[in-house]
């Protein structure tokens, strides 16, 4: 099937042969005649498949068809994300798709200043890229008006109700029209996926091009057993040994990302961190420097896990598995995108067997384990009991909280950059 046979009109055409694609990907040829119907759609996709295009390129051939008229500060097409660096790469592809056509585009988010956002919208804006709480701190301050809405997509929604967005959303639902197209877009299907698509869509249509929480096939997936202590050690002892020249690597707090940076550069392997206590440039300069390969290694927090699009990311590094195995499926995601070979490595300790379990029976797969010359597991070592985190503890308990996200919500930017204590806190959360 070719973009020409989904119904898109000329100037969306010529944006997308501007960027070599000539084929929609699975995604696309689902989910783009669906929403040209004005459908509303819950769509499970795995990351780097094309989804942005895939919601982005139908919205705005139908707001070329209605081409109403709104009000000052007004917008017509609403896209929420969880996290700063996710808006940013959405606000691109925006741009790119709406090159030929009349529409404006913005995009807001915390840990930056306000006032540049609101002279933004002030000059006109069709379609909002946005984290919900810089959003709703513009619709307080009447910077932002929210009644004209024609679409509203979540993207990443999942993510969105892992970060504790979910009182965020119930308000913007409030505010936004009844009447209006809604799209919900997610890598990971859960109970509360699906009680929120039951509160935001009407009688919709499921587009799924894998079974949710699935991971792309092309990506190869090894765990490296190791002693704690040692870790460091093998990490770097693997990027050396197998000349890895970009490698995206997570751990599980912001205190460890940066720790491990430190050691990193220690042995001569130039990094960077990237996580919520780090100010929105300092983000943005890291990501960068990574993708033009200034840095050899990105240290992230799951912050990141949502945010980074590198077409040709060869390696991911789980240096700490996450507490909850969905977000195994969303670190891994960043390689192997867009039908691209890519590989996953976990290094794993005795206190983490238990989540290795986890996302095993997630993937429904037994990850191949290779032992490294140089790093036997001493088995006298026993595995330290697990903290109860809130009233279910372990680790499904307090899951917004398993590596702390919330830190890209109060950041000193943050605070710096609202007058109260009420905006200052819902300002906090994007």
């Amino acid at each position: 099937m070719s973009f020409e046979k989904l119904g898109l009109s000329k100037p969306l055409l010529k944006a997308i042969k501007d960027q070599g694609y000539t084929e929609p990907s699975p995604i696309q040829a689902k989910a783009i005649p669906i929403i040209l119907d004005k459908k509303d759609v819950l769509a499970a996709a795995q990351t780097g498949t094309g989804k942005t295009a895939g919601f982005t390129l139908p919205m705005l051939e139908l707001l070329s068809q209605n081409n109403n008229k709104v009000g000052k500060l007004q917008v017509k097409a609403l896209i929420l994300t969880p996290t700063r660096e996710l808006a940013a790469q959405v606000y691109e592809n925006v741009k790119i798709y709406s090159r030929y056509t009349p529409f404006t585009s913005a995009v807001v988010f915390g840990g930056v200043g306000i006032n540049p956002q609101k002279a933004a919208i002030k000059k006109g804006v069709d379609i909002l890229v946005a984290t919900p709480g810089r959003m709703l701190d513009l619709v307080e301050q009447k910077a932002l008006d929210l009644r004209a809405v024609e679409f509203f997509v979540l993207d990443e929604a999942d993510r969105m109700l892992d970060m504790g967005f979910i009182h965020d959303i119930k308000k913007v639902l409030k505010i936004v029209p009844k009447q209006k197209q809604n799209l919900l877009f997610s890598a990971t299907f859960s109970k509360s996926i699906k009680e929120l698509a039951a509160q935001l869509l009407n009688d919709p249509i499921l587009v799924e091009v894998a079974k949710p929480n699935q991971t792309n096939h092309k990506v190869q997936h090894i765990v490296h057993k190791v002693n704690k202590k040692d870790k460091n050690d093998l990490l770097s002892h693997i990027i050396t040994e197998q000349k890895m020249k970009q490698v995206l690597i997570f751990t599980r707090t912001k205190h460890g990302a940066n720790k491990l940076c430190k050691k990193l550069e220690f042995d001569g392997i130039p990094s960077a961190a990237i996580h919520g206590n780090k100010s929105q440039g300092a983000r943005t300069k890291a990501l960068a420097d990574f993708k033009a390969g200034a840095i050899q290694t990105l240290v992230a927090t799951d912050i990141a896990a949502r945010g980074i699009d590198i077409a040709d990311l060869p390696y991911v590094i789980n240096y700490e598995l996450p507490n909850v195995p969905e977000d195994y499926v969303h670190r891994i995601g960043r390689t192997g995108r867009a039908g691209k070979e890519g590989q996953a490595i976990s290094l794993v300790c005795i206190d983490e067997d238990e989540y290795l379990s986890d996302i095993e029976k997630l993937l429904k797969t037994q990850i191949k384990q290779i032992d490294v010359d140089g790093y036997d597991v001493d088995p006298t070592i026993k595995a330290e009991p697990k903290k109860k985190t809130g009233g279910k503890g372990g680790r499904s308990g307090n899951r917004s909280g398993r590596n702390n996200p919330k830190g890209d919500r109060n950041s000193s930017n943050n605070r710096r950059d609202n007058n109260s204590n009420r905006r200052r806190n819902r300002s906090s959360r994007s």
